[in-house]
């Protein structure tokens, strides 16, 4: 992947839309100390995804937002486009389709941001994954500042491993399978903060069982009472009727008894 053309507006001295072709080859740019020459790298790594507003020169991430002269009012967005070579030859990429690819970022001076490619919004995520593994890229070796060189010949063994593993292209294999263990974690915590809400519920559930097994149990004597009070109750009918009809049985008697012959 090679960049073909970068087009700056309202970042850092460029005011004005600016549009730099880059050909095969070499490509120097000239000119005096202080006619912006850092801020084209410096557009070129925002424009790849650069956080780090240290990175850029600036204490914030507005400083690269043109900020106003004597005869220019200040910008309100700061928007890099960089157009690359696309030679079609990933087997992950959905963009192999296109014989070049357009990444665009803007920044607004309220801080909204956005990154587009090929014209359609995406993430930074989708931009630092288009460029790993291809050496290009915010902090990948295809930019070498001064003094990147002697960092380069004196770093630890893991920090060359790093730039070996960039350039051999095993460096986003590493970070999906990062991305995967991550996930992996998130699912085991996941799956035990399930297993307590389970073990919770099925406290409660037992407790309501519980409760609902003496619920039945009162419904049940309860329904036993009734009846018995019902049998009772008939026991007790019978035995009024009984003596009612032994009482009038003896009363009729003695009326009998009563009446003159």
């Amino acid at each position: 992947m090679q960049i073909q053309r970068i087009e700056i507006i309202g970042f850092k001295s460029f005011v004005d839309k600016t549009v730099l072709n880059f050909e095969h080859g070499i490509t120097a740019i000239l000119g005096p100390n202080g006619c912006g020459k850092s801020n084209i790298i410096d557009a070129i790594r925002w424009g790849m995804g650069e956080q780090n507003a240290k990175n850029l020169r600036g204490q914030a991430m507005e400083d690269i937002i043109f900020g106003g002269s004597e005869k220019r009012r200040a910008h309100g967005m700061a928007e890099v486009t960089m157009v690359f070579s696309n030679p079609g030859n990933s087997p992950e990429s959905a963009l192999n389709d296109y014989t070049e690819v357009m990444v665009t970022r803007r920044l607004y001076r309220n801080g909204d941001s956005e990154y587009l490619m090929n014209k359609t919004p995406c993430r930074l995520k989708d931009i630092a994954e288009l460029f790993m593994d291809t050496g290009v890229g915010a902090r990948a070796y295809s930019i070498i500042e001064q003094g990147k060189i002697g960092t380069i010949l004196h770093a630890r063994p893991e920090e060359r491993r790093v730039l070996i593993e960039e350039v051999a292209g095993v460096t986003k294999y590493k970070v999906r399978k990062r991305a995967a263990l991550r996930k992996i974690e998130m699912t085991r915590q996941n799956l035990m903060r399930l297993n307590d809400v389970i073990a919770e519920v099925e406290g409660q559930l037992n407790g309501l069982r519980r409760q609902a097994s003496k619920a039945q149990r009162f419904r049940d004597l309860r329904h036993q009472i009734k009846e018995l009070d019902l049998s009772l109750s008939c026991q007790r009918w019978r035995e009024l009727d009984e003596q009612a009809a032994l009482f009038d049985g003896k009363l009729r008697q003695l009326l009998l008894l009563r009446m003159p012959i």
